[in-house]
């Protein structure tokens, strides 16, 4: 409805254009927002005020002019002047229902454009680390990463969900060291439990599952546990694995998925980022 305003008043300001009124040389665009008070209409427009000088009048008549020659449209009951200049619409009870028949005809066809047609648009979120399970923190970034994605696509954009996941450094080595150490038969009240090591259960669901040998298959991997306590780096991408797949499982009953998982390990492989930290 905020675009059949815009419409009849651009028909306005070229019919003045078209007159003399107002100079043909110049663009004239009209700004249409809602109204804080409903007893001043619907929408409301300052273009009268914007224009006045252009036009060499008073922004009064130049808002009258242009009422004088808005097109006719059912969409609209009455039209004000208001204060200085601004222009009040009144939109009628049938736009309304016009409207709300053209959501339910349309479905959820409604709203979608070409806009983004042929542009491509990376959105990364959630990007949970692999060393536990996801939180309400982790579940709101879904929501409003995907929401993102989704009204992105209802754009016409190509859109790519990625997944970024720390699976290197400090953080992928402690939960490593703790797993192991869950899998050799410690908690946390032992004293050679890892100052830093992850207390919570799942690390001994992690271990548990470890020492059985089972195959964990996430949406980027599959790795079978080699059981064996002390091959930590066995450990590491079994574990690793396992939590992937846990959040992988949760994020499925939220309704998200991804297109692309992006591995931090990855970086280090060619070298590149080592040999900068040494330039540095």
């Amino acid at each position: 409805m905020k675009e059949t305003v815009s419409d009849l008043l651009q028909s306005a300001l070229a019919a003045l254009q078209a007159d003399g009124t107002l100079p043909a040389d110049q663009s004239f665009t009209p700004q249409v927002g809602n109204t804080k008070d409903k007893s001043h209409g619907d929408y409301a427009c300052n273009i009268a005020l914007v224009a006045s000088k252009a036009a060499g009048c008073a922004p009064r008549k130049l808002a009258e002019a242009l009422i004088e020659n808005l097109p006719e449209s059912s969409a609209v009951e009455k039209v004000e002047i208001a204060g200085p200049g601004f222009i009040n619409f009144f939109m009628s009870t049938a736009s309304a229902f016009e409207v709300v028949n053209t959501i339910l005809g349309e479905g959820d066809r409604f709203g979608r454009n070409n806009q983004g047609q042929g542009e491509k648009v990376q959105v990364e979120f959630v990007s949970a680390n692999p060393t536990g399970p996801l939180h309400v923190g982790h579940g709101r970034g879904a929501a409003i990463g995907d929401c993102l994605c989704r009204l992105l696509e209802a754009n016409g954009y190509d859109v790519t969900r990625e997944f970024y996941y720390n699976d290197a450094g400090a953080q992928i080595d402690n939960l490593a060291l703790s797993v192991q150490s869950r899998v050799k038969g410690l908690t946390p009240d032992d004293e050679s439990w890892p100052a830093d090591g992850y207390r919570g259960d799942y690390i001994v669901d992690v271990a548990k599952a470890y020492l059985a040998g089972d195959t964990v298959t996430a949406d980027d991997r599959e790795v079978t546990a080699k059981a064996d306590p002390e091959d930590r780096d066995a450990i590491r991408e079994f574990a690793v694995a396992y939590l992937r797949r846990e959040q992988d499982l949760d994020l499925k009953a939220f309704g998200v998925q991804f297109d692309v998982y992006f591995l931090e390990s990855s970086l280090y492989e060619d070298g590149k980022v080592e040999a900068t930290v040494k330039r540095l």
